[in-house]
């Protein structure tokens, strides 16, 4: 027997136990591959009748699955001469199946979303009512629940700035900027709560990852200029301001950084 026929009767054998761990999509898929093997080689009278018969029995075995009949309630009527008919079927059952987990991932990424909504909103909640650590303590759970998704974490930071928690703003907006470095905006929220904190060095030290991926970016340098304001750097804010300038002359904003960081230089 060729490789692909033991192949073929080792997909056959395992249909039953597939479909006890509710496996279906691979079950049907198992079949419908074992049916076209057989279909293509030319087999022994023995062996033709020993692949008949584990075709016929694990038709029987897809027909009385409750649970598959539920997705596809058309039998599997397998007569030997008639597996291209049973073989248009598999296909058909093939196709429900995987309409059938589409549609099940989208409902679970919905209920997921609308988890994440309402303990965002939770969290919030606390947040208003300035219970810090109760609030925390519901954005951490949510952040390990969802723990491959960046822009949670930083909105969560946003929240925290808003209320006027720069530490814990720093510790969600850093986790974001660790798995997302690409992302840019992040850098501007975290130069923020670093700014409020009086971590200037540490801020600065973040917007130069930030050039690494934005170096073209006339805003980012503009808001590294408002850092160098609030540090006092007038000589750096000077410098930043006039490479926003460089990348984009009409940025007006950056112009009057550059003038008032001129003047205190100059006193």
């Amino acid at each position: 027997m060729s490789a692909q026929l033991t192949k073929a009767r080792q997909q056959l054998n395992q249909i039953r136990t597939l479909l006890k761990q509710g496996k279906y999509q691979p079950a049907a898929q198992a079949y419908h591959d074992a049916l076209l093997t057989f279909l293509k080689n030319p087999l022994m009278k023995a062996e033709k009748e020993e692949f008949q018969r584990l075709l016929e029995d694990n038709a029987h075995n897809l027909n009385n699955d409750k649970e598959l009949r539920k997705v596809f309630p058309l039998m599997i009527q397998y007569e030997p001469g008639k597996e291209r008919e049973v073989l248009e079927i598999l296909k058909e059952l093939l196709q429900e199946l995987m309409n059938a987990a589409a549609s099940e991932a989208q409902l679970m990424m919905s209920m997921m979303e609308q988890r994440r909504q309402a303990e965002l909103e939770r969290g919030q909640k606390l947040l208003d009512e300035r219970q810090y650590d109760q609030a925390n303590a519901v954005f951490k759970t949510l952040v390990n629940e969802f723990s491959k998704d960046p822009e949670l974490k930083a909105d969560i930071g946003d929240r925290f700035i808003k209320a006027g928690r720069y530490e814990e703003a720093y510790e969600y907006l850093a986790a974001a900027i660790d798995e997302s470095p690409e992302s840019i905006h992040f850098y501007n929220r975290i130069g923020i709560a670093l700014r409020k904190l009086g971590k200037f060095d540490v801020a600065e030290k973040y917007f130069a990852r930030a050039v690494k991926f934005a170096g073209r970016d006339p805003h980012l340098f503009f808001n590294l200029g408002r850092l160098y304001v609030d540090w006092q750097r007038w000589d750096k804010c000077a410098k930043a301001a006039s490479m926003a300038l460089k990348l984009n002359p009409d940025f007006e904003e950056a112009r009057k950084m550059l003038t008032f960081a001129t003047k205190r230089i100059g006193k």
